[in-house]
């Protein structure tokens, strides 16, 4: 049995999203409850030339609503990028999801073969739909939510591999 396009895309970019909305409350409640101000983690990055935790959330979700919206041949919702707390970050991420959960298999399923096109800074990028899914989404979904992770991480939050699996 094969695995169409929509169960390798929309359910597990909901799932993670899911899974990261936790992690940030748990950052936050970290914030709280060691009585610093929560802007110290959503500015916090890895390495100065790193993007912040806020900007990490910010690719992430970009990355899931447009591969929806682009395997969907739907238009990509459009937002602002101007989240600067944990509650924004957790809107952004409700909202992705509601997004996601408007897309249909019956929408995404087929789209191995359609023609995808992006700007990534200067560069325009063509793909298929399956490799766009399984060479550009996935890597760049899982590594901004990974150095989202890592960032509370390395602030002191108590995470572990079961929190950024969403178990």
């Amino acid at each position: 049995m094969t695995i169409s396009m929509y169960a390798a895309s929309i359910p597990v970019l909901k799932h993670n999203l899911q899974s990261l909305a936790r992690v940030l409350k748990q950052g936050e409640a970290h914030a709280t409850s060691a009585a610093f101000e929560p802007s110290v983690l959503l500015s916090s990055r890895l390495f100065p030339d790193m993007f912040t935790l806020i900007r990490q959330v910010q690719i992430a979700t970009d990355q899931a609503k447009g591969c929806a919206a682009r395997l969907s041949g739907s238009e990509i919702p459009k937002y602002d990028d101007n989240e600067a707390t944990f509650a924004e970050l957790d809107a952004r991420i409700t909202k992705t999801i509601a997004f996601l959960d408007t897309v249909k298999a019956d929408q995404v399923d087929g789209s191995e073969e359609r023609e995808i096109t992006l700007q990534a800074g200067p560069m325009t990028l063509n793909f298929k739909g399956q490799a766009y899914l399984t060479t550009w989404v996935y890597p760049n979904f899982f590594f901004h939510m990974t150095t989202a992770y890592n960032i509370l991480r390395h602030n002191g939050v108590v995470l572990s591999k079961r929190d950024f699996l969403g178990m």
